[in-house]
């Protein structure tokens, strides 16, 4: 049952986790100890937490042990318990032996157990009640990774007034292997509990995306997923990608001290000062690849092609699910393996591979990313990869070479470095030569734009990103943001550009009466200036009905129109295009009587009959009568006429006859001007049709606060016209530059011929 508004707890912000952010410990008297656990997720969360008095829901890494929650640096811990039969069945089994192989490309065969389903079920249904009481009406619930993605929606079941978010920090399979999984439909339906579920990669959000319209047949728009309820109503889940980073400043901060630098100098010493030092750092999983990248150091060694007295690898394997029998066999292949490079190429002065089994502390790997001249990722499979970016990070002296794994999220980021397919030997081998030869001003013209890279996506912007979406809480500041300003100058070079706007919040400030909506003169200007520029269209998308539009816009006859939400058309003809049935009319005539007589007695109410639907206005009513007003417009609708389509506005619930959405308008002005690249600025619910068809080469700009699907946000229609005017600037200094280089290459020409 649905928590009772006095049962909620008092927690504004929750984070669930199956492992605490701390780490339980019992001192040399029996005491319980519990220090902080290093690591980016803690580092990032710890603020924002405290900020909003969070709670972070975990296992406290102890079997058959139950903790109080306690307080820790300002965040309340909330351990859950876990007895000793569930660590087995839920962690080791489900989490590490299905889910985790499976996940991986199945590399290593998953298992599947009904036992191990049943007690991740249980397991997190108990964390997902955790988190239900703790939180605080209308909290924002943050769950992390693949262990916990049945608690978004169970937590929904419980707490459907809190805001719910899901982050996977691991890859999500593609359809073929994921649908391997007997209880697949049930992971998903999990999932999509959330409202905004979060991927390493763009490829994993299309690999979950996928899979809902496979097994559940729902509507996918780009990064937007329309969840169909039981009672008909479509609820929208943002499924796109945040991937995730370290905290950049601080593994500088460590690389720059002096003990740090005399510890990596010792290392080298210690190692026997070789010309090169390649470094792996890696849990000893199967899916790193490990025993790849030894395979192709011992060839290179047999060959003679690298000499032992010269190179030098260091291996880091920390321990990990050592009671899985798969790792078990995994420690046993990689340390014969080593073993046997080193009898074969081992001198008495000079080891083939130091080998560590250990995990070290921050200080320890920052010594030792300083020390190494190479580092070697070459993950089979892997969600992100944060030692690549550590290994980036840590270098403050711009030196170093970092080869890359085409299959880790880093790469998608980390391009300067040398990317390769672990599974291809031999240009592993090309690649390990190359690092190791590579020229000092090629290496530091490398690192320096992979340090770049590193500092445009810390794991606070990872963490900010992802909670602006989820939330849109926080208030926007004024003005234009760099990474905005940055994005438009990209966009002002598309070959063919749409720039396309929704009208009221947009281009016109919000008004009582919709009838004196005018747009802001700068806004304007601006778009005059765009409508000047070659292959440039201008298109106003709006939920008005078409001639509402026009009386409000006063458009050029160069601008494009869609009106009511896409059904209304006018592009380069002279008549918009409509079709509607004498059954749709008499529908319409019917819902247009029902909301009347309901607005007759909710003061402050209005409706706005549109050629294919009727809005039900209550922006001059107070939030509570306004919410209630409308849910019983919704209520007496669906009663009298199924089948229509219900948006929800900013103080407005619109009933259409047809689906048609403003992400139909956009595709279709798409299609219409064969736009390259699409600019599309909107305020209201209704505008995440419009931004979730956005591509990798469009641009969305969010106005105001309120959870979105755009990449953008500012404050107000203000903002939006100095946005278009920068737009504008740009283009033109793009299309400029363009001439003069066509105008230079026809001079060559002419004095060539």
């Amino acid at each position: 049952m649905p928590a009772k508004a006095n049962d909620v707890g008092r927690y504004g912000m929750v984070v669930v986790s199956n492992r605490l952010p701390v780490d339980h410990e019992i001192g040399p008297d029996g005491a319980t100890r519990w220090k902080t656990s290093p690591g980016g997720l803690v580092t990032a969360l710890e603020p924002v937490m405290r900020s909003a008095e969070g709670a972070w829901v975990g296992w406290a890494g102890a079997v058959d042990e139950e903790f109080a929650p306690f307080e820790n640096d300002g965040i309340e811990i909330v351990p859950v318990s876990l007895s000793a039969e569930e660590v087995q069945e839920y962690y080791e089994g489900f989490s590490n032996d299905t889910l985790w192989p499976l996940y991986h490309d199945v590399i290593a065969s998953p298992q599947f157990h009904r036992e191990w389903w049943d007690a991740y079920v249980a397991v997190n249904r108990r964390f997902a009640q955790a988190a239900a009481d703790v939180a605080a009406d209308g909290a924002i619930v943050w769950v992390q990774d693949y262990q916990l993605q049945l608690v978004p929606q169970l937590l929904r079941e419980l707490r459907p007034d809190v805001v719910i978010g899901f982050f996977n920090h691991i890859p999500f399979p593609p359809y073929g292997i994921f649908s391997q999984l007997p209880w697949r439909k049930q992971i998903l339906e999990g999932l999509l509990g959330a409202d905004v579920v979060g991927f390493q990669r763009v490829a994993d959000a299309g690999n979950f995306t996928r899979a809902v319209r496979r097994l559940f047949g729902y509507t996918t728009r780009g990064a937007a997923v329309e969840v169909v309820g039981p009672d008909g109503d479509i609820r929208h889940v943002v499924a796109r990608t945040f991937p995730i980073s370290i905290d950049v400043a601080g593994f500088e901060e460590l690389a720059a001290r002096p003990e740090v630098q005399a510890r990596a100098e010792q290392i080298r010493s210690d190692l026997g000062n070789p010309k090169t030092i390649m470094l792996g750092v890696d849990r000893l999983d199967y899916t790193k690849g490990i025993g790849h990248r030894l395979k192709a150091f011992g060839e290179l060694l047999a060959e003679g092609t690298l000499a032992v007295e010269d190179v030098t690898l260091v291996q880091v394997a920390s321990p990990s699910r050592e009671r899985v029998a798969t790792y078990m066999t995994l420690r046993d292949e990689i340390e014969l393996q080593v073993g046997r490079i080193n009898g074969d190429y081992s001198t008495i002065s000079h080891t083939a591979i130091a080998y560590l089994h250990h995990g070290y502390p921050r200080e320890e790997m920052a010594a030792l990313y300083l020390a190494a001249d190479v580092m070697l990722v070459t993950a089979l499979r892997d969600g992100m990869n944060l030692v690549a970016k550590e290994f980036v990070a840590a270098s403050v002296d711009e030196d170093g070479v970092l080869v890359l794994s085409e299959f880790a999220g880093a790469a998608d980021e980390l391009k300067q470095a040398i990317i390769i397919n672990p599974h291809d030997i031999d240009g592993l081998k090309q690649a390990i030569v190359a690092a190791i030869e590579m020229p000092e001003s090629e290496r530091r013209r490398r690192m320096r734009a992979l340090r770049r890279k590193l500092h445009e996506n810390t794991v606070d912007h990872w963490s900010k990103s992802f909670l602006d979406t989820l939330t849109g809480r926080g208030a926007v500041p004024p003005g234009i943001p760099e990474t905005l300003a940055d994005g438009l100058r990209e966009l002002a070079t598309a070959e063919r550009l749409l720039v396309a706007l929704d009208f009221d919040g947009t281009l016109a400030p919000h008004v009582d009466q919709p009838e004196d909506a005018r747009a802001l003169e700068s806004a304007r200007v601006a778009v005059d200036r765009l409508l000047a520029l070659e292959d440039t269209r201008v298109a106003f998308v709006s939920g008005r009905a078409l001639v509402s539009l026009q009386h409000v816009a006063e458009p050029s006859d160069d601008v494009l129109l869609t009106g009511s939400h896409g059904v209304e058309l006018k592009l380069d003809e002279p008549e918009p295009v409509l079709d509607l049935h004498g059954a749709e009319v008499e529908r319409l005539d019917e819902v247009s009587d029902i909301l009347t007589a309901l607005s007759r007695g909710a003061e402050g109410s209005w409706v706005e009959r549109k050629p294919a639907g009727l809005a039900f206005h209550t922006r001059r009513m107070s939030p509570a009568a306004g919410l209630s007003a409308q849910r019983s417009a919704r209520g007496k609708v669906k009663a009298a006429a199924p089948g229509m389509t219900v948006r929800e506005g900013k103080n407005v619930i619109e009933f259409a006859l047809r689906p048609a959405g403003k992400g139909d308008a956009i595709e279709k002005l798409r299609a219409h001007t064969l736009a390259t690249g699409v600019f599309f600025a909107g305020d209201d619910v209704t505008d995440e049709d419009a931004f979730a068809v956005l591509g990798a080469d469009d641009l969305g700009l969010k106005i105001g606060q309120g959870r979105t699907a755009a990449g953008h946000r500012v404050r107000s229609p203000e903002e939006v016209a100095e946005a278009l005017a920068l737009l504008a600037d740009f283009r033109a200094g793009h299309l400029e530059a363009v001439r003069r280089e066509r105008a230079s290459t026809a001079a060559i020409d002419v004095i060539r011929g």
